[in-house]
């Protein structure tokens, strides 16, 4: 059966999620993560993509990403495909693939859900226990830009953001302050369901939009009898954890 073609849309925000193969490494030293870094700075440039957040992890990666064009985000990644995996394997002697399959990507509704995924992307490190606090680690868009104000020249932020406060300092104070209150479980759940299965995280609201745009469905089909929202257009209840 043919697999359904991403949702991809320009001027809407993406979450995208890259795997390496059989869970294995794709960074094996700092080394790595720099021209990991370069390679992405070129590609968000020559392919018309805004970058909101990210991290590195030591075997996948999550990127917040705004296209200018649909197929941006493609092009963007099958250009790191190209630059990056010919890196690592010209360095370590290796040969064949450095991905598991194709990238995993979702539309994210700005108004209910960006701002939280900034922070499930950035709070990755802390999740996986590999350290205390999430300004400690060096390869995530916290430090660099949207907490601590680094300069970080690959971050654009998103008018979400920007809407946090009049000035660069405001912004990072108040964005600090939401990070440390955490994601509510049932948001998180949306963000991990949504970015394994492809679908849009978002209200109906926001779906039925990104719907009538694209022409075609962005969620699962709906089976029984709809289930209630807790809050008006928010995520349905009951949603499964499935990263």
């Amino acid at each position: 059966m043919p697999r359904a073609p991403r949702l991809t849309l320009a001027g809407q925000a993406h979450h995208v999620i890259q795997r390496g193969n059989n869970k294995q490494a794709i960074f094996f030293c700092d080394a790595d993560r720099r021209m990991f870094l370069a390679d992405l700075g070129e590609g968000l440039a020559n392919h018309g993509c805004a970058l909101h957040a990210y991290v590195l992890m030591t075997n996948h990666i999550h990127l917040l990403v705004t296209p200018e064009k649909d197929e941006a985000i493609g092009q963007l990644m099958q250009s790191l495909g190209r630059r990056y995996v010919g890196h690592i394997n010209r360095t370590y002697g290796r040969t064949g693939t450095l991905w598991e399959g194709r990238f995993k990507s979702t539309i994210v509704d700005a108004q209910d859900y960006v701002m939280a995924c900034y922070r499930y992307i950035e709070a990755n490190p802390v999740r996986a226990h590999m350290l205390a606090e999430a300004s400690d680690y060096r390869w995530s868009s916290f430090a660099a830009a949207n907490a601590l104000g680094h300069a970080d020249p690959l971050i654009i932020p998103h008018e979400v953001y920007r809407e946090l406060g009049p000035t660069a300092e405001a912004r990072q104070v108040q964005y600090r302050t939401h990070f440390d209150e955490g994601i509510d479980e049932e948001v998180m759940s949306v963000l991990r369901d949504t970015a394994q299965r492809g679908w849009v995280a978002g209200s109906d609201r926001f779906r039925r939009q990104i719907e009538a745009a694209l022409g075609r469905r962005v969620d699962r089909p709906v089976r029984g009898r709809p289930r209630k929202n807790l809050e008006g257009d928010g995520p349905a209840a009951g949603q499964t954890s499935l990263l």
